[in-house]
């Protein structure tokens, strides 16, 4: 609704990374006094690189030159590269529920995009570089905030990571944002950019921040696969898409592949064995 003939790309980013800023400041100086310590605030600019910047600078960009359908198929990769990125650290432990249910989140995914058509060319090979940077950053900076989270409150976090995002934003999309002519907004533009400032910006972070706190990265990550099911839902309920069989089969993988990987640590089919300490015989909880 504003993207590009009210607002351009990079203004847009400059606008929503620092409204949102201001939204986790004032937040924090009204709810916390946390202080950070002097050696964490690299890791958390790095977390403002990798989260903020090269993430949202690159997913405009990339989606300025290639398809959405290109774009949502490359995104796919996220959650893998989470898995991998924290397995590499040793931040998690490869459990078989893990791996199949990213495969079958990943596979549901791409059957429910790739049915919308997709052409990989060389119109959109660079969008498609662009795209996948955009990717491999955000999985990057899941797995490198989380130990942040355990040190810290995620408003205290996410605060700090917006705030170094802002200032390499501030130098790519200032000359965009001073375009923006402001006097031709109705309440239907307005709206719009609320909701992508409030909602996908402010409440999404947040949110991925408490989570974070509570399960490992590549659970917040597997939760990607899950946009194309709720894109797929609103369009019906607008009229502007069908259920088709197609579609419930990756329902049924997506929703899968994300228990399987959020309840990875709970799901258990046979225990080992332990031996009872009142005979010789051994037992199975």
């Amino acid at each position: 609704m504003v993207l590009p003939e009210y607002i351009k790309p990079f203004g847009f980013i400059l606008l929503r990374v620092s409204i949102t800023t201001a939204l986790f400041f004032l937040l924090h100086f009204f709810w916390l006094k946390e202080k950070v310590e002097k050696k964490d605030f690299l890791l958390m600019a790095a977390c403002g690189l990798f989260g903020v910047v090269i993430n949202q600078e690159m997913f405009f960009l990339g989606l300025s030159i290639t398809t959405p359908i290109n774009a949502s198929l490359l995104m796919i990769i996220t959650p893998i590269m989470v898995f991998i990125i924290s397995f590499l650290l040793a931040q998690e432990k490869v459990t078989w529920q893990k791996v199949v249910g990213i495969l079958l989140g990943a596979t549901g995914a791409f059957i429910i995009i790739s049915g919308k058509g997709f052409s990989f060319s060389g119109a959109t090979v660079l969008g498609d570089l662009f795209i996948l940077i955009n990717s491999i950053s955000y999985a990057i900076y899941l797995v490198m905030v989380r130990p942040l989270m355990k040190k810290y409150h995620p408003l205290t976090v996410v605060k700090w990571v917006f705030f170094f995002g802002l200032l390499p934003v501030a130098a790519f999309g200032y000359n965009q944002f001073s375009q923006i002519q402001w006097h031709t907004f109705g309440v239907q533009e307005w709206l719009a950019v609320c909701f992508v400032i409030v909602c996908t910006t402010f409440l999404a972070y947040l949110l991925n921040m408490l989570a974070l706190r509570e399960v490992h990265s590549s659970v917040v990550g597997a939760y990607i696969y899950m946009q194309p099911i709720v894109a797929t839902v609103i369009s019906m309920l607008v009229g502007k898409d069908m259920l088709t069989p197609q579609k419930l089969i990756s329902a049924v993988l997506i929703f899968s592949g994300v228990y399987m990987v959020s309840f990875a640590g709970n799901i258990k089919v046979f225990d080992k064995p332990k031996t009872n300490p009142d005979s010789d015989d051994m037992i199975l909880e």
